[in-house]
């Protein structure tokens, strides 16, 4: 198994972050590598902080939130033309870096007893699934013994003829 530097490490890793953005699959095919090592690389990049996003291919879209976050804090005390700067570098849009910094905010700002009560709602809608669905299956079960008893009976009165008449 060969050893890397740290130099050639870095240039892989590199090719994965803008303006290259090429997949993991991609940057293993042209250096020789298996897409094992530069997914453990990438891994390690990011255990250090750096921003690498899930699939280059797919924009900020393969973005996970870990890396939205991250890209909120890292530019979080620059200022317009940084920040400008760091998008250009990474494929983004300020626009799209206000929108999730609006993210991380309303997260944050979620307390403890408005997470509990969603929590109880969400628990409260679940219930309120099961009791319908069992209503739904009693329905069915009713239903199919009407037709059934509907179908015995038409047989019943063709076989012995119409009684009612």
């Amino acid at each position: 198994m060969p050893r890397y530097s740290d130099e050639r490490r870095q240039a892989v890793v590199a090719k994965l972050l803008p303006p290259y953005n090429q997949s993991v699959e991609d940057v293993a095919r042209e250096e020789g590598i298996s897409s094992a090592t530069v997914y453990k690389w990438r891994k390690e990049a990011r255990a250090e902080g750096r921003c690498l996003p899930d699939a280059s291919d797919q924009g900020t879209e393969g973005w996970s939130s870990r890396d939205k976050f991250a890209a909120v804090i890292e530019t979080a005390a620059m200022n317009t033309e940084e920040v400008a700067a760091y998008c250009r570098q990474r494929g983004l849009y300020p626009e799209q870096l206000q929108r999730w910094r609006h993210d991380c905010e309303q997260a944050a700002s979620l307390s403890y007893d408005e997470r509990r009560r969603e929590a109880d709602e969400a628990k409260q809608q679940r219930k309120r699934i099961k009791e319908l669905e069992r209503e739904l299956q009693r329905k069915n079960a009713a239903l199919a013994e009407t037709a059934a008893l509907l179908t015995l009976s038409k047989k019943a009165r063709a076989i012995w003829g119409d009684e009612e008449s």
